[in-house]
């Protein structure tokens, strides 16, 4: 069995493929890489099998989505550990071993990310899992070096092997072992914050997830579904409600359920107000398809074992933190 199997899942991402692979294969020479295609239409497979022979191929049949994209996937992976990389990411030498390292030297550790930096911007930190996640008590994400659309400058402050809440789907490393334990993604989920929902069932489980500061890559982001998209809109607000109902311990949980409700009712206001209309309706849309599977959700509550306390939830709202107290970066933060 390899120890390592650097995971890429794909969709239609030729040009990804073309641009980011070079690299991967260039810098992941103790490990073995695949590229999952989730029924891609346009000449992926075709470019893999001409320009990357190295690269191990798993074709699936539809498009899972993320999420179940990658629980299909790994099902033909046997590995010690899966690092499931996106496919618009620029990796770089030695961004594999430190984190390998820190892993197999605590066994309690499940998860781990690298330094995100943004591609196109590389003297900062990149929106999707910066230098390491957390979420507050209602379940809302932020990172170190990002707080909602606030992205920090990498000036070296997160250089350290740091104990976080999530890591990011963009380039997490999690034990094969661990992953299959917990269940795996959240195939529900179709993407977006799954992997924070997957962190949360690590801590249940009684393991830890870090972020390794000596390791680090560049993230295009927004490849699949950029930012301005109503539809990613309303797989965050679904996704983060869904998350906060099925992993949330039961000591304050309906005040924490009703206070979501009441954010992201303002939150929908908001984009009524200032945004867009089509992003409003996406909360509204996001909330009655959780309404309307009400009963996957409560049975999937119910088949989770949680812990009372994780210490990397922060007990304070980094809503009002951010909006109201005008915090902009995570160092700022009252703890």
């Amino acid at each position: 069995m390899n120890q390592i199997a650097v995971v890429i899942l794909n969709y239609n991402g030729q040009k990804h493929l073309a641009d980011f692979l070079p690299s991967v294969i260039q810098y992941s020479s103790d490990a073995t890489i695949y590229v999952a295609d989730n029924a891609s239409t346009d000449c992926s497979l075709e470019l893999l099998k001409t320009a990357f022979p190295s690269v191990k191929i798993i074709e699936l049949k539809e498009n899972h989505g993320f999420a179940q994209g990658y629980n299909e996937a790994l099902e033909f992976v046997e590995a010690e550990y899966y690092v499931l990389l996106n496919s618009d990411v620029e990796v770089t030498p030695n961004w594999i071993e430190p984190v390998i390292e820190l892993m197999n030297n605590d066994k309690t550790i499940a998860a781990c990310q690298p330094k995100i930096k943004a591609f196109h911007q590389k003297s900062h930190f990149e929106y999707a899992g910066a230098a390491g996640g957390f979420i507050d008590h209602l379940g809302y994400p932020f990172c170190r070096g990002r707080i909602f659309q606030e992205i920090e400058q990498d000036l070296k402050q997160y250089d350290d092997n740091h104990e976080v809440f999530w890591a990011t789907g963009a380039c997490m490393f999690v034990r094969a072992e661990v992953f299959h334990q917990v269940g795996g993604f959240d195939g529900d989920f179709f993407a977006h914050m799954e992997e924070i929902d997957l962190c949360w069932r690590i801590h249940h489980a009684g393991y830890k997830v870090y972020a390794c500061g000596s390791s680090e890559v560049y993230h295009v982001g927004g490849g699949t579904l950029h930012k301005s998209n109503p539809y990613k809109t309303f797989l965050n607000f679904r996704n983060g409600l869904a998350m906060l109902y099925k992993n949330h311990p039961d000591k304050g949980f309906s005040l924490a359920i009703f206070t979501r409700l009441i954010l992201d009712g303002v939150a929908g206001i908001k984009f009524l107000l200032f945004d867009s209309w089509e992003d409003c309706w996406a909360v509204a849309r996001a909330h009655f398809d959780f309404y309307a599977h009400f009963l996957s959700w409560y049975k999937k509550r119910k088949q989770i074992q949680r812990k009372d306390v994780i210490s990397t939830v922060y007990r304070r709202n980094v809503v009002w933190q951010h909006f109201v107290d005008d915090v902009q970066t995570y160092n700022k933060l009252q703890k």
